[in-house]
């Protein structure tokens, strides 16, 4: 059976793995019939925000714990999962991947990766397996594959900022609308904008299942 890992930042759009990016990319691969290896770092989140009030609350959170509750216990530290495991990754998006899983929030396209993430995003492309990178999640690959002295076609959409830091990291942006995906077919990489052009969950939903169809194709 295909085995897609599913690498996820927390629990919360504003600190975390973005909720229902994370659930519609679980259930299309579930109709799909496919294992999921879900996993996260076992980390401390950078912070932990309040989603109701949206202010930063003065507590600690653990990545793979927080990241548990969307698995419903089923998740692996990310330690344990090698490229070798899963026959594909897809990245769902949320601010946790650029505060967790790399510092992009913070420092932009000089930011650094979490090592085990990048160990495993990095086995996982050398193996020519496909990634697949939501929402936000595009700027942390264009990192990690510049650290490879590498780059790629993707896209976050339209926001011309990120976009800008893309290009400044070594990669090539895209526009895309919220329905569509981009496909890099040499470096297996797909990329769909979600919610950061997406008004609701249907339209977030659309790309995401088109990423997920894509990324399966691939392997």
């Amino acid at each position: 059976m295909t085995k897609v890992g599913v690498l996820l930042s927390g629990c919360g759009v504003n600190d975390g793995a973005e909720i229902q990016e994370t659930v519609i990319t679980m259930l299309a691969l579930d109709r799909a019939g496919v294992e999921m290896v879900l996993m996260a770092p076992n980390i401390d989140q950078m912070h932990v925000i309040n989603h109701y009030t949206g202010q930063e609350m003065n507590e600690f959170r653990n990545v793979l714990v927080e990241s548990s509750r969307i698995a419903r216990g089923n998740i692996k530290d990310i330690v344990e999962v090698s490229g070798n495991d899963v026959d594909a990754l897809i990245i769902p998006g949320g601010f946790g991947v650029t505060k967790n899983l790399c510092d992009y929030a913070m420092a932009g396209p000089e930011c650094s990766i979490n090592p085990d993430v990048y160990r495993l995003v990095t086995e996982v492309h050398l193996l020519q397996k496909p990634i697949g990178a939501i929402c936000i999640a595009p700027a942390m690959m264009a990192k990690i594959l510049s650290e490879q002295d590498e780059s790629a076609k993707m896209t976050i959409g339209s926001d011309k900022t990120t976009a800008s830091d893309i290009k400044a990291m070594g990669s090539t942006h895209v526009l895309c609308s919220v329905s569509e995906m981009i496909v890099d077919k040499e470096k297996k990489m797909v990329s769909t904008p979600a919610y950061m052009e997406a008004l609701s969950i249907k339209e977030a939903a659309e790309g995401i299942e088109k990423l997920v169809a894509k990324v399966l194709e691939m392997v």
